[in-house]
C-alpha cells in the first residue's frame, strides 16, 4: 500500500472530548517514535486548536461537530482540526498573540501563537458562517534517527 498512513477522527463539540482527541493523535503520531517534547507539541497544538473550535466555533453548542485528519507520510505529520461553526472574520487579526473574541472567560488569545510556535508550518482557512480549517505540519525527528 503506497500514500500517507492517515487516521480521521469526528467528535461532538463538547469540552470533554478534547482530552480524548489529544489521546488519540497522539496514539497515532507514536508509531514515528518521536521525542517526549515532540509529543508533547503535538498533543499542545491539538488541544489549542479543538478547544477554539469548541470554544470559538460552536460557542460551547454541543450539537456541532469537530472533525481531525492526522496523517503521516515519511517523517511529517500533517494535522487538520475543522469545524462547521461560526468561522473567522479576520484570520490575521486571529493569529495576533493575545487577540481573543473572549477576554470574560479569561481567555489568553495564544492559541494560534502556541501552534505556530511548536509546528513547522500552520493555515488557517475560515470565513464567516462556514467554519474553520487548521492544518498543521510538523517533521518528526526519530528518536531511533538520534541514536543511529
Amino acid at each position: 500500500m503506497s500514500g500517507p498512513n492517515f487516521m480521521t477522527l469526528q467528535f461532538a463539540s463538547r469540552s470533554e472530548n478534547e482530552a480524548f482527541a489529544r489521546v488519540a493523535v497522539a496514539a497515532f503520531v507514536s508509531q514515528l517514535d518521536p521525542t517526549l517534547e515532540e509529543l508533547t507539541d503535538i498533543k499542545t497544538v491539538v488541544s489549542e486548536a479543538v478547544t477554539n473550535s469548541i470554544i470559538h466555533g460552536y460557542e460551547e453548542r454541543m450539537d456541532g461537530v469537530v472533525t481531525i485528519t492526522a496523517s503521516i507520510d515519511g517523517d511529517r505529520v500533517t494535522l487538520t482540526v475543522e469545524d462547521n461553526g461560526n468561522g473567522i472574520e479576520d484570520v490575521e487579526i486571529a493569529r495576533e498573540p493575545l487577540f481573543t473574541t473572549k477576554p470574560e472567560m479569561e481567555r489568553s488569545g495564544m492559541g494560534f501563537t502556541i501552534m505556530e510556535n511548536f509546528m513547522d508550518t500552520v493555515s488557517v482557512v475560515s470565513a464567516p458562517g462556514e467554519g474553520t480549517k487548521v492544518t498543521m505540519v510538523k517533521r518528526i525527528e526519530s528518536k531511533k534517527a538520534l541514536y543511529n
